[in-house]
């Protein structure tokens, strides 16, 4: 499993590497991430090694949240001075977000069945 770790992490570092080097906006980890994925894809063998690893990961993700957590407390103060400045801007942009979401789910259904009838 030590092996399958390593290989995950060197996705991330390799991820980290190309946004650095290039100067792109994306988060390293999410390159990597990709690239791993990619990989996954093309090689059985990569799959089947980090399998066992990912599921630890998974089975064990609300512990990777602490951290989350400890930083909302730390900021405490800050929250409690702007905290409905935040949650309106929460509440603002995940409603915004879902229904961008519904627009272009109806807008590729549409161009979907008129590409069908075609």
């Amino acid at each position: 499993m030590i092996q399958a770790f390593a290989i995950l992490l060197g996705f991330q570092l390799g991820g980290e590497v190309i946004v650095r080097a290039l100067h792109i906006g994306i988060p390293g980890p999410v390159v990597g991430m990709t690239m791993l994925a990619i990989g996954c894809v093309a090689s059985l063998k990569l799959r089947q090694a980090c399998e066992k690893a990912a599921a630890t990961l998974l089975a064990n993700l609300s512990l990777l949240f602490l951290p989350a957590a400890v930083g909302v407390v730390q900021f405490l103060p800050l929250l409690q001075k702007q905290g409905l400045a935040l949650g309106i801007a929460i509440l603002v942009s995940t409603a915004l977000a879902i229904a961008v979401t519904a627009l272009t789910f109806r807008f590729v259904v549409h161009r979907l069945k008129l590409e069908n009838r075609e």
